[in-house]
């Protein structure tokens, strides 16, 4: 350590001694007045030492060690952060003592599409302040900005660009997924990974996570595996999470069912026996504010399924009951799909196109996309009744379009009747 630096002694005022004359003046002094002379030289060189001391002790007291090289080293070192997909190690919440946020604040993940729109006009309407988190990009998301959301740009692909929407938020809703032209890796694995770390190290309180139905049983779908890999490092992050499992949306099978059989126009269908239980996007959206609200939602992984399932075949025969049309289905064999997800993942071109046909692989094993809510509607302070079926979302869907054609006198054939 190096010697701090100590200040001068202080200066001692002495009395004024008085000396016989020196032997230079021609005087000799007595040995008595000599004897007298080193008395007062040793008092005050003891007085000076004493100050001297005093002094020492008080800046060794406030003195600060300095640092050596190694020391330094280690204070800067820091632990990495792990992502793996097979033991992620999420990092834990780290308490802020800043102003407390308000429980009101939500940030909605993926706001632009199907669910997340729903989840941003449910939220502002049960008074939420909310944020959504939008790509750059030409076209803005103004509806969301005129229902009276604030939009923040961020791209999930680049982490850098995540935290400054986190601030002041005490929920973040997580509702993207990969569009078919996208990466899913870099999208459902990679930017999930970033966000859950940005939300923790931001101190986020609730983080709700939409995952897939049975993703646990199907580890060969890609899809599938990266959603359960989510959940998992959800869990270990230190936060209050809920994640919510998902069966099937109801809003995709107007364009996919309903629309041909209206514009009599074929359809294809597979010859499997899935059967799904459709939920409303509304209805999802509703159910995502109620645990966003209560506690017993917290650190929950819940299943959220419509009051019945249905094979594609009953789709159809109820699309054409409401409808009044015949449908020309074309049905693809599962077997099909299966070979051709064979042949492309062999490519790396036609890989993106083989992990969405893995799906090929659950449909052939006939699964049911289904589960029981009586506990879940309790947990989240609902009942039953407040659920739309697929019957009275269909029935509504077609008994606009028609009297619409009617008022127009358009026919089926017209494809400006989207709802």
């Amino acid at each position: 350590l190096e010697r701090p630096q100590v200040a001068p002694p202080p200066q001692v005022a002495s009395r004024r001694v008085r000396t016989a004359p020196s032997e230079s003046s021609g005087h000799r002094a007595s040995p008595t007045r000599r004897k007298d002379r080193r008395a007062a030289r040793a008092f005050l060189d003891r007085k000076q030492m004493a100050a001297t001391g005093a002094t020492l002790s008080a800046r060794s007291a406030h003195a600060v060690p300095v640092a050596t090289r190694a020391s330094r080293r280690a204070s800067r070192a820091r632990a990495p952060l792990r992502c793996v997909a097979e033991d992620a190690e999420a990092p834990s919440a780290v308490a802020t003592g800043g102003t407390p946020v308000r429980k009101t604040s939500m940030l909605v993940i993926g706001a632009t599409g199907t669910l997340g729109r729903q989840v941003v006009r449910r939220a502002l309407d049960e008074g939420y302040d909310v944020r959504c988190l939008v790509r750059p990009r030409q076209n803005p998301a103004d509806f969301l900005r005129d229902w009276g959301a604030t939009t923040v740009s961020g791209d999930l692909t680049k982490p850098e660009t995540l935290p400054a929407a986190f601030v002041g938020i005490h929920t973040v809703v997580d509702a993207s997924t990969a569009r078919p032209e996208e990466d899913t890796y870099a999208i459902d694995w990679k930017a999930k990974v970033a966000c859950i770390q940005t939300a923790a190290s931001m101190g986020i309180q609730r983080y709700v996570f939409y995952s897939i139905d049975k993703c646990d049983q199907h580890q060969e779908v890609p899809l599938m595996k990266m959603k359960s890999a989510v959940e998992e490092y959800l869990k270990v992050s230190g936060m209050n999470y809920t994640v919510l499992r998902l069966c099937g949306f109801m809003q995709p099978l107007i364009s996919g069912y309903a629309v041909p059989v209206l514009e009599e126009q074929p359809l294809w269908g597979t010859d499997d026996d899935t059967r799904t239980a459709y939920l409303d996007t509304q209805d999802v959206a509703k159910m995502t504010l109620a645990a966003c609200r209560r506690d017993e939602a917290a650190n929950k992984v819940m299943t959220l399924a419509g009051p019945k399932s249905y094979s594609v075949r009953e789709v159809i025969a109820l699309c054409e009951k409401l409808g009044g049309a015949q449908a020309k289905v074309n049905k693809v064999p599962v077997l099909m799909l299966k070979a051709t997800r064979a042949l492309t993942r062999f490519f790396q071109w036609t890989a993106p196109a083989s992990d969405r046909l893995a799906f090929a692989e659950v449909l052939a094993s006939g699964v049911k996309f289904d589960a029981p809510m009586e506990e879940t509607y309790e947990i989240l302070g609902m009942d039953v009744s407040e659920t739309t079926s697929l019957e009275e979302y269909l029935e509504e869907y077609f008994s606009k379009i028609l009297k619409k054609l009617k008022e127009v006198g358009g026919q089926s054939r017209q494809k400006d009747f989207y709802l």
